[in-house]
């Protein structure tokens, strides 16, 4: 029998291609060895997205970025996090025997604090609870991560070991899947691209045309003013974009070029900007067909429900029997 995998994805934005080559493309190699449950977890969006005015199309936007990178409705279980209510009761139940010491060490709550002074709110200090809610509900076994993602998937196998210790075997700690997550630079900054800064990704849901007028407007080498000034493609976003879209024998002739000032940045923008339409172009291609069919979208989401409801349920009755609740 396959193990589980569980992952998911806030909708907070469209997807770009960090997220491409960091998660959805991992997603959908996943599908071939294992049982996997792949979540767009809304509920979590809440935690920061106030305006959620464009949630319900983020959400749409998502799923039709995994369908066309590949995800199979056949295959694995897709859908939204609020659909299966239960994932909600079990965090209730698990916030009763996880203590607030373990919610308030999380970076990512320190982190989010400080970025979001006037709203620090309740669900931002019980996110990793409901994280832990989502794996343990489908009692996942995998958990597709990067290392700078162990120690929350740490405190999810914590309170899974407390929840059993207290009330006998349940749930199953769930192991890290470590994966190579690429650090994708932005375009205008020295920082990786972000939803959450404007104007540095290239989306999934982008045009060709749109692809190439924001490659063109991206940042290189500082410190190369002219065209006829030595390049330093170490430092040029443009250049480290080059090694995930463009030929490896290229890239280094790229390389050469550049420091020798024989290829300028607008060429070498142009290049890139062809190399990574041509890349995303059959992706793209079956986003559009995709998106010419909502309702078959609406249907692989409420069918990917029911499917996991099956699953939510049955834990959910093994919980509250342990409880004492039943």
């Amino acid at each position: 029998m396959k193990k589980r995998v569980f992952s998911g994805a806030r909708p907070t934005a469209r997807q770009h291609i960090g997220n491409l080559l960091g998660a959805i493309d991992n997603y959908v190699n996943l599908q071939k060895d294992y049982d996997c449950v792949y979540c767009i977890v809304d509920i979590h969006a809440l935690t920061t997205l106030q305006d959620t005015a464009q949630i319900q199309n983020y959400i749409r936007e998502l799923a039709l970025d995994w369908l066309a990178a590949g995800l199979d409705p056949h295959k694995s279980i897709i859908f939204v996090q609020s659909h299966v209510p239960e994932v909600t009761e079990l965090h209730t139940y698990l916030s009763m025997v996880t203590p607030l010491s373990w919610l308030l060490r999380v970076p990512t709550f320190k982190e989010k604090a400080k970025a979001q002074p006037d709203n620090v709110n309740y669900g931002l200090v019980g996110y990793p609870v409901l994280m832990a809610s989502d794996i343990v509900l489908y009692k996942a076994e995998v958990v597709p991560v990067g290392e700078d993602q162990l120690p929350h998937l740490e405190l999810t196998r914590e309170i899974a070991r407390r929840f059993n210790g207290l009330f006998g075997e349940t749930f199953p700690e769930p192991k890290a899947k470590l994966t190579s997550f690429p650090n994708i630079p932005s375009l205008i900054s020295s920082g990786k691209m972000s939803k959450s800064e404007a104007g540095s990704t290239i989306d999934i849901a982008h045009t060709a045309e749109e692809t190439t007028a924001r490659i063109m407007n991206a940042i290189t080498d500082p410190a190369r003013k002219f065209r006829k000034d030595p390049g330093h493609p170490e430092v040029c976003n443009i250049y480290t974009l080059h090694k995930y879209f463009t030929p490896a024998e290229k890239v280094e002739k790229i390389g050469v070029e550049c420091r020798k000032a024989e290829i300028g940045c607008v060429d070498c923008k142009k290049l890139l900007s062809a190399n990574m339409n041509e890349f995303l172009r059959p992706l793209r291609e079956k986003r559009s067909e995709l998106a010419a069919r909502p309702e078959f979208i609406k249907e692989v989401l409420a069918d990917g429900a029911d499917r996991a409801r099956v699953i939510a349920r049955e834990t959910i009755r093994e919980v509250k029997q342990k409880m004492g609740l039943l």
